[in-house]
């Protein structure tokens, strides 16, 4: 993968200082396939998967899954990797652990395992 840290990089004029270059934050967890990019000063949430050859131009929320270019969120994903399908109560469990999850204002937790 790789990973931007000027946010307006001109080569006739080179940025020098850590004045010039953007942080990005890979929160625990998060799986960036080959081939991403992720432009500075975004997030990566906890357990967050992001497609090979992906661009991430904006925070990316926990367990989301992102795919494309620009990358736009296709989904959710358990910590073990499953893709998680939501019921009518919000509700979704890992094919693989067993642990369940819950979406709560647009965004998911684990519930418990």
């Amino acid at each position: 993968m790789v990973f931007t840290n000027v946010g307006v990089p001109r080569s006739k004029y080179p940025q020098r200082g850590s004045e010039h270059y953007s942080k990005t934050l890979v929160k625990n967890g998060a799986s960036i396939g080959a081939n991403a990019t992720i432009v500075c000063g975004n997030t990566i949430g906890a357990h967050a998967f992001i497609a090979a050859g992906a661009v991430v131009t904006k925070d990316v929320p926990d367990y989301a899954v992102i795919k494309g270019v620009p990358g736009k969120q296709d989904g959710w994903i358990s910590e073990h990797g499953s893709l998680l399908s939501f019921d009518n109560r919000n509700e979704a469990i890992c094919k693989i652990s067993g642990w369940k999850y819950k979406m709560e204002s647009s965004s998911v937790i684990k519930k418990y395992n």
